[in-house]
């Protein structure tokens, strides 16, 4: 723990973004993965105007911009194995585009049911599987499979859905996740409460629930972890953090490892408070799971996660200064890319010469961004809780 506390706290800022025409919040942070020895450079950002940015890494200047226009993308994620980034769109679809292009289209367009919405999306290992979340219409939240190989048979760039899952889900679909390993397992969840494990290579939806985790709240980050990623987490709209081990799913050991209503009011800090989650990170080499969180000032918590709680690990200063949305760790430097709602992307790297930056203000957002960027709502989870 102490090495892990050290590259941490040696984390200093080496690149700061540039100033944009109209600055946004940063949502959502996916780093290109690195292809046939390629050094990854790219990293693609989801902004609170709807849009998705595409930096390049080392100097952190924008190099071309994405728009899900009329529709508001939500969510961004590299492929494995090729330069394309993908979006869930609003309009009831799935776009992806080759980042090598300047052309602002889509190169690819995965077209829902009649009536989706799409809020939440992740590519498997492989990239040949595509599962996107839906918002509640009616009385139904799905999760809508494509296949995302390109046939040389045909080569149209719309494609319709293999199926989709209708019956585990009750409320929107806040969060899907594919296996970082295993193309076929695929979590998710939703303003249900519930976090959903399936095994998609099974035919049929009620065959494919693998296990049904309760976290009592809405949710809103999921992720595995572990070694051979056996685990799953979750982080809830009300700051609660659940943590699984699907290893005792076959086994009298209870499945749940960590289940905290809110992690603000039992989090011990060195110093400092903690107003909300970010989301989580799995260190590989240390086999360890560890929960980012952070202030309304700009400060971000480090906190590891044991099965008798979050420790407190360390904490990044002088960084943002206002809300922190989002991280990408890249294991292979130990460097950290940040996002936050002062429109600034920060570029931390261990033992790097801080350099001197000054702080931005907080943004001033019009109503119709705050709308955007609105937490899911969990009413109707909180009627069912009541009755």
């Amino acid at each position: 723990m102490e090495k892990i506390e050290e590259q941490f706290a040696n984390l200093n800022i080496v690149k700061r973004s540039s100033e944009t025409e109209e600055p946004a919040y940063l949502l959502s942070i996916d780093t290109s993965k690195a292809v046939r020895g390629e050094k990854e450079n790219l990293v693609a950002v989801l902004c609170s105007n709807g849009s998705i940015r595409i930096y390049d890494k080392e100097r952190l200047n924008i190099l071309r911009e994405f728009s899900g226009y009329p529709g508001l993308l939500n969510g961004v994620k590299f492929a494995n194995s090729c330069d394309s980034v993908y979006s869930s769109c609003t309009d009831g679809t799935i776009k992806c585009w080759d980042v090598r292009l300047a052309s602002e289209k889509p190169v690819q367009l995965f077209k829902g049911y009649p009536s989706n919405s799409f809020i939440s999306f992740d590519i498997n290992c492989n990239d040949h599987v595509i599962c996107a979340g839906t918002e509640k219409v009616d009385d139904d939240a799905l999760l809508v499979f494509w296949d995302a190989r390109i046939n040389s048979q045909d080569l149209s760039t719309t494609k319709d859905p293999l199926g989709a899952y209708s019956e585990t889900h009750s409320d929107d679909v806040t969060q899907v996740c594919f296996h970082p390993n295993n193309p076929n397992m695929v979590v998710s969840g939703s303003t249900d409460g519930l976090v959903n494990v399936f095994d998609i290579s099974v035919d049929n939806e009620e065959d494919a629930l693998v296990t049904t985790c309760n976290s009592v709240s809405s949710v809103s980050c999921i992720g595995w972890s572990g070694k051979d990623y056996k685990q799953i987490y979750c982080m809830t709209h009300d700051e609660g953090f659940c943590w699984w081990d699907l290893n005792h799913l076959d086994t009298d050991e209870p499945i749940t490892c960590l289940n905290i209503q809110d992690v603000r009011e039992v989090v011990n800090l060195k110093e400092g408070i903690l107003d909300y989650l970010i989301g989580g990170l799995y260190h590989e080499k240390m086999d360890k799971l560890f929960v980012v969180g952070g202030t309304n000032t700009g400060i971000i918590h480090l906190m590891s996660c044991t099965i008798s709680g979050l420790i407190h690990v360390t904490s990044l200063r002088g960084g943002h200064a206002a809300t922190v949305r989002s991280f990408s760790w890249n294991m292979q430097d130990d460097s950290l890319l940040t996002g936050g709602e002062d429109a600034q992307l920060l570029l931390w790297k261990p033992g790097a010469i801080g350099k001197t930056f000054t702080k931005k203000d907080s943004m001033k957002i019009a109503s119709s961004v705050s709308q955007r960027v609105r937490v899911h709502s969990n009413d109707s989870y909180k009627r069912r809780k009541k009755q």
